[in-house]
């Protein structure tokens, strides 16, 4: 009986440390993550500064962050330090007009990051945080610095597979803007 009770407490040890995402995983999302952001608009692209970095945390999730400029301005330069008032509020319109999208994207991202990270448990949450970079000379009112959104995976997959229709990411995803 006690070679049983071993035997069981090995499995369910080896099996906690599988449900973890690998390296692997992570590092597939933050690549397709850059690749969907980058393609948000192939006219006037978003400009992904840096990389996308996601890590697992225990017990919690996946968390993914990346930093964009989501509608580069025209060359600020030494020459040309300072937009003109007009030029920074055609960029402020531009970007506030781009935010709806950015936030569609940031769903189906959520959603995709639910499908492929096979080894994540249900129960945890899938996050995925921007910042939005501007220049410090921009008019960035009513512009938010950051957006995260994060759910659970289960919930995310049930909209994924088509159990739950995708109006009900608005009650599954919160949403936190500053």
């Amino acid at each position: 009986m006690r070679t049983l009770t071993l035997a069981f407490l090995a499995a369910v040890s080896l099996s906690a440390q599988n449900a973890r995402p690998a390296r692997q995983e992570i590092a597939a999302m933050e690549k397709a993550i850059d690749q969907r952001l980058a393609r948000l608009d192939l006219e006037r692209p978003v400009e992904v500064l840096g990389l996308t970095r996601g890590l697992y945390l225990d017990g919690f999730g996946a968390v993914f962050t990346a930093e964009v400029n989501l509608l580069p301005s025209v060359g600020l330069s030494p020459f040309r330090p300072a937009l003109t008032r007009e030029e920074s509020a055609r960029l402020r319109d531009q970007k506030l007009r781009r935010l709806p999208q950015l936030r569609l994207l940031m769903q189906d991202l959520l959603l995709a990051a639910a499908q492929s990270l096979d080894r994540l448990p249900a129960s945890e949450q899938v996050v995925l945080a921007l910042m939005l970079w501007s220049h410090p000379r921009e008019d960035t009112a009513g512009l938010p610095k950051l957006i995260q959104m994060q759910a659970r995976k289960d919930a995310l997959l049930a909209v994924a597979l088509e159990r739950q229709p995708r109006s009900t990411l608005a009650q599954i995803v919160r949403v936190r803007e500053e």
